[in-house]
């Protein structure tokens, strides 16, 4: 039985402590006929319920939820698993393409450098989209990213070499996360928190079907017209799913126009509007911070290119310019910004600061070991593309699986410190612990398998449950700004853990073959190219040798691992343990 009510005088003191119902809440969570979906039973009226004193954007929504049905909320969720439905199946797609396209242009070894620029931009991104969805509205918002993830794929498919495919992989990196960000915003302002975790993991529940299915679409697309291709069907059928979600907002807030529960827009947007927008979501801050960690992270998977490596001019411009960049945007933010993108007086809080950083070293784990796994799964085990994105897939379709019976837990038990505390982060390690024995050339494929339903059932738990942890504290009036702030974390672990991905596969892979390799063989080749490792038998010297390289690689990358999950478990029992039951967050008709 889910209730919310009006959003009561919580003494949060920036986001500190939890609250407890007051009588009049319990009352009305106990009233007969209160079902899963409700509506703010503290109000007289629409108007009542929307709270004058929030952005217009959050104003916005609530008055579309004010004057929607049911039967459209459902359809909401309806269009929001299809629009979930298509991106789980093109982020297997894409991540399948991913080594062919860079072996297409002889550089496989920057699979995942290329992954670097799109996960600092595409969360630091989320910042200034969370005072669009704020200030503008959230179906504005998500047409914009849509737009833009529409410009990715137009790249992909035209790209003609690895830099013009990274600086297309910004632009679908940028607008994916943003469509997916503005969706978790959605269900968040349309769910109790004791509901927010089942409504989250029903949401992403198509992982469970698509991920068998991206693989074969992958293989065929290889063996047919070509990766080009692949990303140019995305360009048609994306917004055919994502624009009906849109036209819904749209309607709403009209209908809460037409019943006075909104005032028209201000205004044309003029110079000086554009103006102050740019001081409110600090852009001067967010380029800053921007460059200085691209600059900084890119020459760790670039220096072997170059012809002095590590002495090279450039590589030591960027690592230089790169850290007097992120010392300037320190200052900068301390003693002159006017407004700070990053909200300190919520990041403050002990559990928001701690579930930040938890997200940090968390995605900084899976990107270590990931980057290199699909092409790992093909050349040492032997696996074609459809059978590496099953193996892949045990990740997604595990952790989404287990994600609606730790929804359940959660609204059972009104709490989720507990489960990443004593199960999630434990499980994790032993996970990626047993990565270290069983990611070498002679071993079955069945102990990886094993491993990646360890981390599967683990990581799960632990996004849910990091994303609660965010959330909880604050109110309605911050999630986008809080849930902005998580894929910022987020997406810096993930630009980290590339980084030192590709700066461990950069120095100890071309060390190893040269080490195991006979000497027909290629170094260069083989370092470059996937289609040349894979083009010696199986079973062959050269191949095994290949294999054992992987392997070594790979031991270097899941000790970094395991030691940086350690400091993520720390950060998770630092939480404080919030009872969500008695948090009351959002009005309106909700699940």
């Amino acid at each position: 039985m889910a209730s919310t009510d009006r959003q009561t005088d919580r003494g949060l003191d920036h986001g500190l402590g939890t609250t407890q119902a007051s009588e009049k809440e319990a009352d009305v969570a106990q009233a007969p006929g209160n079902g899963v979906f409700t509506t703010d039973p503290d109000n007289n009226s629409d108007q009542e319920s929307l709270d004058h004193e929030a952005q217009a954007g959050v104003k916005a929504v609530q008055a579309a939820a004010a004057v929607w049905t049911k039967s459209q909320l459902v359809l909401a969720y309806v269009i929001i698993w299809f629009i979930y439905f298509v991106t789980s199946i093109q982020e297997v797609v894409i991540r399948s393409l991913n080594p062919y396209v860079t072996s297409a242009f002889s550089l496989h070894s920057l699979t995942a450098a290329t992954s670097i620029m799109s996960n600092i931009i595409g969360g630091l991104s989320k910042i200034p989209l969370a005072k669009i969805l704020d200030s503008w509205g959230r179906p504005q918002g998500m047409a914009l990213m849509l737009f833009i993830w529409i410009i990715g794929f137009i790249m992909m498919a035209a790209c003609d070499g690895v830099q013009t495919y990274a600086a297309a992989q910004v632009f679908s990196s940028v607008g994916s996360q943003g469509v997916s960000y503005c969706l978790t915003v959605f269900i968040s302002d349309t769910s109790a928190l004791k509901n927010r975790a089942l409504m989250l993991s029903f949401a992403t529940s198509p992982y469970i079907i698509t991920t068998w299915i991206g693989g074969p679409i992958s293989q065929s697309v290889l063996e047919g017209p070509g990766w080009r291709w692949g990303f140019g069907v995305f360009t048609i059928v994306v917004p055919v799913v994502v624009a009906p979600l849109c036209i819904l907002f749209f309607f709403n807030q009209r209908k809460a126009k037409k019943l006075g529960l909104l005032t028209p827009s201000s205004g044309p947007i003029t110079l000086s509007v554009v103006k102050k927008y740019c001081i409110e979501v600090d852009l001067f801050g967010i380029i800053l911070l921007a460059g200085g960690m691209a600059l900084f992270l890119l020459p760790f998977s670039l220096w072997s290119y170059q012809e002095d490596q590590w002495r090279s001019p450039m590589i030591i411009c960027m690592i230089v310019f790169g850290g007097l960049l992120l010392i300037a945007f320190a200052l900068y933010e301390k003693f002159w910004a006017p407004v700070t993108f990053i909200p300190f007086s919520l990041l403050m809080d002990r559990t928001v600061f701690f579930a930040g950083l938890m997200f940090v070293f968390e995605f900084f784990n899976s990107m270590v070991w990931g980057s290199y796994f699909s092409s790992m799964l093909q050349v040492v085990w032997g696996l074609n593309v459809t059978e590496a994105s099953y193996v892949s897939a045990i990740y997604r379709v595990g952790s989404c699986l287990w994600c609606l019976l730790v929804g359940f837990l959660i609204r059972w038990t009104g709490r989720f410190k507990w489960l990443v505390v004593y199960f999630a982060m434990p499980l994790m390690i032993l996970g990626v612990g047993l990565m270290i024995k069983f990611r070498q050339h002679d071993v079955n494929i069945g102990y990886i398998c094993m491993t990646q339903i360890f981390v599967a059932f683990a990581g799960g738990t632990i996004v849910v449950c990091g994303e609660l942890a965010m959330m909880a504290p604050s109110d309605h009036q911050h999630i986008a700004v809080i849930l902005a702030m998580l894929n910022l974390f987020s997406s810096i672990g993930s630009a980290i853990g590339s980084t030192v991905s590709a700066a461990i596969w950069t120095s100890e892979f071309p060390k190893a073959l040269a080490k195991y390799v006979p000497a027909d063989v290629s170094v260069a080749k083989v370092y470059s190219d996937i289609n040349a490792q894979l083009s010696y038998a199986w079973g062959s010297t050269a191949r095994t040798a290949i294999a054992h390289a992987y392997g070594d690689a790979q031991r270097y990358m899941l000790i970094t691992s395991v030691c940086m999950l350690a400091v993520a478990w720390a950060c998770a029992g630092m939480w404080r343990d919030i009872r969500i039951k008695d948090v009351k967050q959002v009005k309106g008709t909700v699940i």
